[in-house]
């Protein structure tokens, strides 16, 4: 059944084999849009925690550095103490913070899921919130960074320290390898948070629009303020799914939604391809010009009225 799921969800005419075809999900947006994913193996998911891992290490090793050397001795009392508390306090924002930071930006992703062409987004079609970026985060601290801590750090030789380990290492495996043994590739995190981790080739749906765009379905289709600022970023990705990878129906579906609720009267010989099309650029051209201005737009629910 699970084969089956994944072969519908494929795009049609996509080469791969049955490993790959296991990868793909199909989700239906609150717009009604039926976008095609393809989710990030266990394995490019480690080869981008590990690309993180070693920019973490180089910028510890570099703020360690700054730490050992910025202040003269003695300014501080026992500067031992003082630095490595200061050490500690780098480390601890440095892992609470990079992953946030980055995922919270308009790619979704770290330095190394970008390497991997790896993104963030939210299971069931919805929107990639703050509260879900941080939730899956968090958990990365009890998944990963506090039984690492531990480890390092020892605890001695005895029966009981023994047994901590071993309970330490049990619990630092069954969240290292939690992806590999789970059909959608989940950590723990992306349960708490309702994420996912998707393959995220390059696109170049903006070139491709902007060049097979014939200037007489430019001129067809001129849409007024007041229907541009009907939809935000959120519907702009959408709506860059559904032109990359939606069948004729989607398209179909989608266009009459956009159609209905911009106010759009068709044209009787109109095609939906050219008007998705137009309504992409213009929508596009719009949200970066009011960004230009600091006025953002996140979705159709935001008024926009703060920057």
């Amino acid at each position: 059944m699970a084969t089956a799921k994944a072969d519908k969800a494929r795009p049609q005419g996509y080469q791969t084999n049955a490993h790959d075809a296991r990868m793909w999900r199909e989700v239906t947006t609150p717009e009604g849009a039926v976008i095609r994913l393809r989710l990030a193996d266990a394995g490019e998911r480690a080869g981008a925690l590990f690309i993180d891992a070693g920019i973490m290490l180089v910028t510890l090793i570099v703020g360690g550095m700054i730490i050992a050397f910025g202040v003269p001795d003695g300014y501080f009392g026992d500067w031992s103490e003082v630095g490595q508390i200061l050490f500690n306090l780098f480390f601890f924002i440095l892992r609470a913070f990079y992953f946030t930071i980055f995922e919270m930006g308009r790619r979704a992703a770290t330095p190394g899921k970008r390497i991997m062409k790896l993104r963030v987004v939210a299971r069931e079609g919805r929107q990639l919130t703050a509260n879900a970026i941080f939730a899956r985060n968090v958990m990365r601290e009890l998944e990963v960074f506090l039984p690492f801590t531990f480890l390092l750090t020892g605890m001695g030789g005895d029966t009981l320290n023994g047994m901590m380990t071993l309970l330490v290492l049990v619990w630092l495996g069954v969240f290292v390898f939690m992806p590999v043994f789970n059909r959608d590739k989940l950590r723990g995190g992306d349960l708490v948070a309702g994420t996912w981790v998707i393959r995220n080739p390059k696109p170049e749906l903006a070139k491709d629009v902007t060049s097979t765009s014939a200037n007489a379905d430019d001129e067809a289709f001129v849409f007024t303020q007041e229907q541009l600022q009907t939809y935000g970023e959120h519907e702009l990705q959408v709506l860059e799914d559904v032109l990359r990878s939606g069948t004729g129906e989607v398209k179909a579906a989608v266009a009459s939604r956009i159609r209905a609720r911009i106010g759009w009267e068709a044209a009787p010989l109109e095609r939906d391809g050219p008007f998705l099309e137009a309504f992409y650029k213009q929508l596009r051209k719009t949200l970066e010009t009011r960004m230009l201005f600091g006025n953002r737009k996140k979705d159709k629910y935001d008024t926009g009225e703060s920057s």
